[in-house]
């Protein structure tokens, strides 16, 4: 089974029915004969530019630009921002840390070194102290906006 061939199943799903979670759009890969593990899915998502809403995931504006679209991820799911020296904690409701965190590393902003993204919870790191202090300012932009 090609990367591409799964990826694109994965668009037609999305697009036919609402898929809220990874594990439900496994079972409907897995119902049509694809298996795909969850880091493969994770994988695919990023990959795809698809994003989780409240309606279940669809895929990102093709017209927004990746700086755009982590305006739009951080003020629709991140609840709380907190700074540990040069490592911010951004905090989301279940299931929905990936999304944002994605959305990060697509936009391959200079002044985050990386991510790490639970359920609930993104690790992100800057290089230092000032520069999460900077982050943490830009994030509550986003989501006072």
């Amino acid at each position: 089974m090609s990367k591409s061939y799964r990826q694109g199943q994965i668009l037609k799903l999305i697009r036919s029915r609402p898929i809220h979670t990874q594990e439900e759009l496994a079972q409907s890969l897995r119902s049509i004969g694809i298996p795909a593990t969850q880091v493969t899915l994770s994988r695919d998502i990023r990959e795809l530019g698809i994003v989780k809403t409240a309606d279940g995931y669809t895929q990102g504006r093709p017209d927004t630009s990746a700086g755009a679209n982590v305006q739009i991820v951080v003020r629709d799911f991140v609840l709380d921002i907190r700074v540990a020296q040069n490592l911010l904690v951004l905090r989301t409701a279940p299931g929905n840390a990936n999304v944002v965190a994605a959305a990060l590393d697509r936009a391959d902003w200079p002044d985050i070194t990386g991510t790490v993204a639970g359920d609930d919870t993104i690790l992100v790191i800057a290089p230092d102290n000032a520069t999460a202090e900077m982050l943490k300012e830009k994030f509550l932009r986003f989501v006072t906006e």
